[in-house]
């Protein structure tokens, strides 16, 4: 099942070496699928790769962040 972005979100994989956005992702057993605005297949992140994942709102908040 493909989680999309109804509202225009991006999603963030944040990884080790950097990040990649996707505009809709599915998570399977081991790992996430990202995709574009078309389906198609972006990458494949395994769990233990990923450090984060978030939405662009996560970006936009003013409030104090945890690292």
């Amino acid at each position: 099942m493909l989680f999309g972005t109804e509202l225009g979100d991006v999603y963030r994989a944040i990884l080790p070496n950097g990040q990649l956005e996707a505009d809709e992702y599915e998570r399977i057993e081991n790992g996430v699928e990202l995709y574009d605005e078309a389906d198609n297949l972006l990458a494949f992140v395994p769990y233990a790769n990923l450090e984060a994942f978030l939405t662009e709102h996560a970006y936009a908040d003013e409030g104090p962040g945890v690292m």
